[in-house]
């Protein structure tokens, strides 16, 4: 869709016209089940006489999807008498056809497409942002394991370096001689064994 706005700004509008095309005295000269196809082609003949197409080359006119559309609609076997059509020629010899006045069922179905593609953005606006929250939080989820990780991990090392120094503690105090030192208490109590 973007790619196709560029190209249209680019390219320059020679010449602007609407018609109306009469459509039923060449398709009453074929078969009945070919009635929607000639009429297609006398539309393209009509613009490429009237709009100027160098060697009335009939590819360089494009039809509206909903022209084409229009003209088919009753069906190949009753193709519309005549319709009425904008043709814009581009500065690249090309002609594109619209329909001037839109039927209502049309109309109707245009603005169906519309809301509902609007409401494709809207909900794909919300997966989008969803999907970025879900991210976001992965991401935080994986930040709060990775700081957990990180507290467990200097928890067990200080326990580890508490550990290594309550056994050096403890080696220190085998090695070390072990000396009573008299209270006040001893000396009275052996005080009194001697008197005994």
């Amino acid at each position: 869709m973007a790619k196709d706005k560029k190209v249209k700004q680019k390219e320059k509008v020679v010449l602007e016209r609407e018609y109306i095309v009469p459509l039923r005295s060449e398709w009453l000269k074929v078969a009945k089940h070919k009635r929607a196809t000639r009429a297609v082609k006398e539309l393209k003949r009509f613009l490429a006489r009237h709009m100027k197409i160098y060697d009335r080359d009939l590819r360089k006119i494009k039809i509206e999807n909903d022209l084409n559309n229009e003209l088919r609609f009753r069906g190949m076997r009753k193709p519309p008498a005549k319709i009425k059509v904008k043709a814009i020629k581009l500065d690249n010899d090309t002609v594109r056809v619209h329909m001037v006045d839109i039927p209502v069922h049309i109309k109707y179905l245009r603005l169906r497409e519309e809301k509902m593609n609007k409401e494709v953005k809207k909900t794909s606006e919300k997966e989008e942002k969803k999907e970025s929250k879900v991210e976001e939080s992965k991401e935080e989820k994986k930040e709060d394991a990775q700081k957990a990780h990180d507290t467990k991990e200097k928890e067990e090392a200080s326990r580890e370096e508490g550990l290594a120094i309550s056994k050096e503690e403890a080696k220190e105090q085998k090695h070390v001689t072990k000396i009573e030192k008299p209270t006040t208490q001893n000396i009275g109590q052996k005080r009194a064994q001697k008197g005994r």
